[in-house]
């Protein structure tokens, strides 16, 4: 698939990695961070994205459709046979603004796509977001402000610095997803141009994700927001793949 990023904002959350070692599937283990006082920290990505002329590989961008997507992944590592591993995100839930990408998404990936309302506006150099999810398990709002970049990190982030946050950055090289009926994982490979995100300071008025399921009794802590636009992005194939990074 290949597509136009307008925007891309993604927001990453810090959480103890016992609060999120129980969401992974077989194969994958947590991508941590030691932050200077000793703690250590696993994240979750919640990202929105305009995706504009999506369309499969090969056919012209005038054959694709705009899109607003969100979604909520875990940082993650899986390995290779080489003994190196991959970095990349485990999905945990997606959203779309559309049916259509809704219908064709669940049939030809794994990314779990659900219906959603949202908008996605610039407004005097703010960039705007808002999501109304069905079930309101996922509902979202946040501000970015573009005019004043490179921010500093939010208040309270584990990070010692932004060179040390910039590894969080979704989205990552790579997403995985267990596939259950085989054993294997799935992993999709993303291609990108023009890959320069910048932090943005970001206010979150609404963010009910951690609200519901095994993460209703933790605290997260924003530890970065990024930003980019108007960059070409695209999907490879998955590959499946044993769990010890072989391919199958």
């Amino acid at each position: 698939m290949r597509t136009r990023f307008g925007h891309s904002l993604v927001l990453t959350y810090a959480l103890p990695p016992d609060a999120l070692a129980p969401l992974l599937p077989p194969g994958l283990s947590l991508d941590t961070y030691r932050a200077p006082d000793g703690s250590e920290h696993a994240f979750v990505a919640v990202g929105v994205v305009s995706a504009l002329d999506l369309r499969p590989a090969g056919l012209p961008a005038l054959c694709g459709r705009d899109y607003v997507l969100t979604g909520y992944r875990v940082f993650t590592r899986f390995p290779t046979p080489g003994g190196r591993t991959m970095r990349g995100l485990k999905i945990l839930r997606s959203d779309t603004d559309q049916r259509g990408m809704a219908l064709a998404g669940n049939l030809l990936t794994h990314y779990h796509y659900r219906l959603a309302r949202t908008r996605l506006e610039i407004d005097g150099g703010r960039l705007r977001v808002r999501v109304d999810s069905r079930d309101h398990r996922a509902d979202l709002a946040v501000t970015a402000d573009l005019t004043s970049r490179p921010a500093a990190l939010p208040a309270g982030s584990p990070f010692a610095s932004a060179a040390h946050a910039r590894r969080f950055a979704g989205p990552l090289p790579y997403t995985f997803d267990y596939e259950a009926r085989t054993g294997s994982m799935i992993v999709v490979k993303a291609h990108r141009t023009r890959w320069r995100p910048e932090p943005v300071a970001v206010e979150v008025s609404t963010l009910t994700f951690f609200r519901h399921g095994p993460l209703a009794a933790t605290r997260p802590v924003l530890a970065n927001a990024f930003h980019v636009a108007d960059l070409e992005y695209g999907w490879h194939r998955g590959s499946r793949r044993a769990l010890d990074g072989t391919p199958r």
